[in-house]
């Protein structure tokens, strides 16, 4: 468990104003209705888009790369939606962090959670699986709701925007446990605790499998998700994540726990989590993290990279 991060009075020195008034501002706008927020979102992700150009053409790349087979002009089209799906982001930080309960609930809904009841009844843990969506600050507020939760933690550089974020997390977590806190996860697990727990980035060449993920055929993928599944006692629980249309909120799915998991062949069991991450990319490619170079690490060092001199793919319609 981390220990959690105390207002100190330096906080109010003249090094952090500019933060504070940035934070002012966004704490009065989270009072906007829900509609307008998206709105603002997607204007900004607009702007984004024009001004980030790199980040483009890493989402660009990662696309292409994905959907292969995806005509230009619809791979287009995916990026910008993209990039109003990452405008939205910012907005439902704020919901996730500051909005009140009574708010929150009218946001979204869990279906399936008789899957973790079943699991808890059998006396075991659950290590929740969740995928890199861009609306994830407010949809795990949403499912705090029905199921305070443990999730991992990695702290800020800046003390006051570490401060800010762990307590405006830990409203929708019982408590948190830091990114390289192996045993704190476990124990957590073998407590009965829910844990989140991300699977569907790059983490590097340590503890990983090369597997296919889309069109991509080897891709760094962790085993993570099989180390706490044999350490601890507990269930492998996939779900979905996805904001709703029409302004609706979010809506969380539990799915089923993997069976036979980990079966013993890692490569196996981790092609099987990025089958997972596929079906629920599949369902709003827009609101998934493309921003990410997702496939920088290669199955042997000395290959190039797949981002160098990566195409924009953006068709030059800034």
């Amino acid at each position: 468990m981390v220990n959690a991060p105390r207002f100190s009075w330096r906080f109010l020195l003249p090094q952090y104003w500019l933060l504070w008034l940035g934070v002012g501002l966004l704490w009065l706008i989270s009072w906007l209705p829900y509609r307008l927020l998206m709105l603002m979102g997607s204007g900004l992700g607009a702007l984004l888009y024009r001004l980030l150009g790199s980040r483009r053409k890493v989402a660009a790349r990662n696309i292409a790369l994905c959907f292969p087979d995806m005509p230009d002009a619809e791979q287009h089209k995916l990026l910008k939606a993209n990039f109003a799906e990452s405008g939205k982001a910012l907005f439902e930080t704020i919901i996730g962090w500051w909005w009140p309960t009574w708010r929150v609930r009218k946001l979204g809904q869990v279906q399936g959670y008789q899957h973790i009841e079943a699991a808890m009844a059998e006396g075991k843990g659950v290590l929740l699986l969740a995928g890199h969506f861009l609306h994830l600050e407010a949809a795990c507020r949403v499912f705090g709701l029905t199921h305070p939760s443990v999730g991992f933690y990695r702290p800020h550089n800046n003390p006051l925007m570490d401060y800010l974020q762990y307590h405006g997390r830990n409203k929708a977590n019982k408590y948190m446990v830091g990114k390289r806190d192996v045993k704190g996860l476990i124990q957590a697990l073998n407590e009965q605790e829910v844990c989140f727990y991300l699977p569907d980035q790059d983490y590097g060449r340590n503890r990983a499998e090369f597997v296919p993920f889309f069109a991509v055929a080897e891709t760094a993928t962790t085993t993570g998700t099989l180390l706490f599944a044999k350490a601890a006692n507990c269930v492998v629980i996939p779900v979905y994540t996805y904001r709703l249309p029409g302004y609706q909120g979010y809506q969380i799915d539990v799915l089923p726990a993997f069976d036979h998991f980990p079966s013993g062949d890692n490569k196996a069991d981790v092609t099987r989590v990025n089958q997972w991450v596929e079906q629920a990319v599949l369902k709003h490619p827009e609101q998934y993290m493309w921003l990410h170079r997702r496939f920088k690490t290669r199955p042997s060092p000395d290959a190039p990279s797949l981002y160098k001199a990566a195409p924009d793919n953006s068709g030059g319609r800034h």
